[in-house]
C-alpha cells in the first residue's frame, strides 16, 4: 500500500506525494486537495488541542532546557547542583517559559548510558521544587526515571527515542495518561552519527514517527496525548536538519503538536559560523522562528527570554 504526504506550501497551494518503498509514485502541486485526500488535508489545517489544560494554542510555546548533566553539549555542568537548577528555571519561568524540560543525561552525539537510579537522583529534587510552580516535562528514555518524575511533579515524558529504548515505557506514559513527546531518533546517542542515511529524510523520518505513533497507541496511549519531535541533531547531517526544517509542514498532516528544538545545535554552529555553542544565540532564533512560522507549536529553547521577545515581534508583524 503506497504512503501518501501532504505538504502545505505558501499561497495555500498543497503539495501530495504518494511512494511505495524509496519509489516516489506521484508529486504535484494543487489548489485544493482532491476528495480522497480530503482527511489529510483536514488534519494538516487543524489545530490541536492544548496538551495541558490552561496552556495556550494561539501561539508557539516556549519550553526551556534545564540540563541536570555535567556532560551536555552546552551547558554540560551549569546546572549540575539542584540549587542552580532551581534558579534557573525559576528565571525561565520568570523570562516567560510556559514549560521546563528537566534532563539528568546527556543525549549529545556520542554520549553514553548512565544509571536510571544516577538519572532520578538528579532530577527529582529539581522537578519536585518547580513542579507546583509551571508545567514539567521530564527529558528521559528511561521507564524508572518516567515513574520517578511524574510522582515528584513532572506531567510530560519527552523521550528521545520515541518510547523504542526502554520496554516499560509506553506502559508507564499510558497508566499516567500524561502527554509524551516521541522524537525520531536512529540508534542511540553514541552510535546514531552513522546512521543519518536516509532515501528521502523528511518522507523518512515521517515513516518511521508514524510507526513510533502507532506503537504508542497500540499501548494505550490516546494520540490526542502525543507530540512529535523530527530530531533535528539526532542521526541526521547538517543539510539534513536544514532539509527538515524547509519541508517541515509535511508533519502537520499527522494533527498532532509539532515540538521543534534546534537550540544551539551543531549545524546552526556550522552555518552560522558560531563555533561555541553559547555563541549560537541569534541563529537559534532564525531556526526557530522558521519552525514557528512552518507549524512547530512548542519551541525547546535554552534562550527563553530571547525566545519569548523574538515571538512576541513575530507575531505582532503578522497580526496574530
Amino acid at each position: 500500500m503506497p504512503r501518501r504526504y501532504l505538504e502545505p506550501l505558501p499561497g495555500g497551494r498543497l503539495r501530495l506525494i504518494e511512494r511505495a518503498g524509496p519509489a516516489i509514485l506521484r508529486d504535484h502541486v494543487v489548489v485544493e486537495a482532491p476528495a480522497d485526500w480530503a482527511e489529510l488535508a483536514a488534519r494538516a489545517a487543524a489545530r490541536p488541542a492544548p496538551i495541558l489544560p490552561g496552556l495556550p494554542v494561539d501561539r508557539p510555546l516556549v519550553m526551556g532546557v534545564i540540563n541536570v548533566t555535567p556532560d551536555s553539549f552546552s551547558d554540560g555542568g551549569d546546572h549540575l547542583r539542584p540549587e542552580d537548577a532551581i534558579a534557573a528555571g525559576e528565571a525561565m519561568l520568570a523570562a516567560g517559559a510556559d514549560i521546563l524540560d528537566i534532563g539528568g543525561e546527556s543525549t549529545r552525539p556520542g554520549a553514553e548510558r548512565i544509571p536510571p537510579a544516577e538519572e532520578i537522583r538528579r532530577i527529582v529534587p529539581v522537578i519536585a521544587a518547580l513542579a507546583p510552580h509551571a508545567p514539567v516535562s521530564v527529558d528521559t528514555r528511561n521507564a524508572a526515571t518516567m515513574q520517578a518524575a511524574l510522582a515528584a511533579g513532572a506531567r510530560i515524558v519527552n523521550d528521545v527515542s520515541g518510547l523504542a529504548h526502554d520496554p516499560e515505557a509506553a506502559a508507564v506514559v499510558a497508566a499516567a495518561g500524561c502527554p509524551v513527546v516521541l522524537m525520531h531518533m536512529r540508534g542511540t546517542p553514541a552510535t546514531m552519527t552513522a546512521l543519518a542515511t536516509y532515501d528521502d529524510v523528511v518522507l523518512d523520518v515521517h515513516d518511521e514517527l508514524a510507526d513510533r505513533v502507532a506503537a504508542a497507541e497500540q499501548a494505550g496511549i490516546a494520540r490526542s496525548r502525543i507530540v512529535l519531535d523530527p530530531g533535528i541533531g539526532f542521526a541526521k547531517t547538517a543539510e539534513q536538519n536544514l532539509e527538515l526544517l524547509r519541508r517541515l509542514g509535511l508533519f502537520r498532516s499527522f494533527g498532532l503538536h509539532l515540538l521543534v528544538g534546534v537550540s544551539r545545535k551543531r549545524f546552526i554552529g556550522q552555518y552560522g559560523e558560531a563555533p561555541e555553542p553559547k555563541a549560537r544565540g541569534p541563529g537559534s532564533l532564525a531556526a526557530a522562528l522558521w519552525a514557528a512560522i512552518n507549524g512547530a507549536s512548542i519551541l525547546r529553547v535554552h534562550d527563553v527570554a530571547d525566545t519569548v521577545q523574538a515571538l512576541k515581534v513575530w507575531r505582532a508583524i503578522a497580526g496574530a
